[in-house]
């Protein structure tokens, strides 16, 4: 595939859809109506994961419940993901019996200072709100979970002077002000890069790189890699990756013709689920290989060697390594995320709409809120390996 190939505009809107897919109209409301919703949708789901007793998420309801102008209470580690999917998976293993339509709405400065900087359209603009949260206790550490509602490829705003808003930036920093943790970790769906990279598989780096290009394509920040040096602690890896192995018949793709160059065999048999943890990369590459975060619906193909650059491919992350970049004594933090799809294969073809495309967004259809239990699961290994 080649640059000439990509459809900016489709790409974005790709982007888009998948960064608000699933919301419904709940979603939408500064503090959802509970009583409208059904049992189901209230009800998180019972994955079955076997953890050690005394690091079983707990989860911490306030009391009295915050007000969604209250700044958030302070916390060990923030969690923070974007899509109802990621939320999804984060709420059935972290919150348990506490959906994330039971989470606390957060719209601290959103009509001062935020609403002017997103763009008609987004969904926070219609939301009101920048996110929701719940806290959680994984051993004696408190953890902020949050999403997000502001994304870098969805709230872009054109300036006066030609350049883009980018209100994430601004969240990024109040909530690292607010909470006050020790680690900051961004977590949730990914494109892998590599063909070794199977789906359901969990990156986590230290490091992020922007690769921006669209609206943020001519800013100073494009192409830089931030880095955290801390000491990630793999003790609970291992157990983690036995819950992901339990829940792997969820992530068994069908038998088709190939969409990446995993399948093998006559007739075309895909590989089969494999759950792994890579940190920092795979084999030998470099030391904190960075996440790729990018302004469009950009995924890894066999022949566009985005491999080279990072780990795996997704959509705000490098915005949280720049904002502590640029403070004193910032927490450490690092980036945790699973393949929601695969590298696709680079011989199909490939020019917006394409069928590389289409699998592209097949794959995080149907494997989004799967593949993001795993995510979690390599979030829950890293704060338990914290105590």
């Amino acid at each position: 595939m080649t640059e000439e190939d990509i459809d900016l505009d489709v790409r974005q809107d790709l982007a888009r859809r998948i960064l608000s897919a699933g919301m419904t109209e709940q979603d939408f409301q500064v503090t959802p109506d509970l009583s409208t919703l059904s049992e189901s949708e209230l009800r998180t789901a019972d994955l079955n994961i076997h953890l050690p007793d005394n690091l079983v998420p707990k989860p911490q309801p306030l009391q009295p419940a915050p007000q969604p102008e209250d700044p958030l209470p302070s916390a060990d580690v923030v969690v923070m993901t974007y899509t109802v999917a990621e939320c999804d998976a984060l709420a059935d293993v972290f919150t348990p019996g506490y959906t994330r339509y039971a989470w606390y709405p957060y719209t601290r400065f959103f009509k001062e200072h935020y609403e002017p900087l997103i763009r008609d359209g987004a969904p926070a603009s219609k939301s009101k709100r920048l996110g929701s949260y719940f806290l959680t206790k994984i051993g004696t550490k408190t953890v902020l979970c949050y999403k997000s509602e502001l994304h870098l490829a969805q709230d872009a705003k054109k300036t006066d002077q030609g350049t883009y808003t980018l209100p994430i930036k601004d969240l990024f920093a109040q909530i690292t002000k607010e909470a006050t943790p020790k680690v900051f970790l961004t977590t949730g769906t990914a494109g892998g890069v590599s063909e070794s990279q199977p789906l359901g598989g969990v990156a986590v780096t230290r490091g992020a790189l922007f690769y921006l290009k669209k609206d943020f394509k001519n800013e100073p920040f494009n192409n830089k890699k931030y880095t955290s040096n801390w000491d990630i602690k793999d003790t609970w890896f291992s157990t983690a990756v036995d819950a992901m192995d339990s829940l792997k018949s969820n992530i068994a793709q069908p038998p088709c013709d190939a969409p990446t160059k995993q399948y093998t065999g006559s007739p075309l048999q895909p590989p089969p689920p494999q759950p792994v943890i890579q940190l920092d990369g795979a084999g030998n590459t470099a030391k904190f290989w960075p996440i790729i975060t990018t302004d469009i619906f950009l995924f890894g193909t066999s022949s566009n060697d985005l491999d080279k650059m990072g780990i795996a491919v997704e959509m705000d992350d490098a915005v949280l390594g720049m904002v502590l970049s640029e403070m004193d004594n910032p927490p450490c933090w690092a980036s945790i995320r699973n393949f929601s799809d695969p590298q696709i294969n680079g011989d199909l073809p490939s020019k917006s709409p394409s069928v590389q495309e289409f699998w592209a967004t097949w794959f995080y259809d149907i494997y989004g809120y799967w593949t993001s239990v795993n995510s979690v699961l390599a979030n829950w290994a890293i704060i338990a390996g914290m105590d």
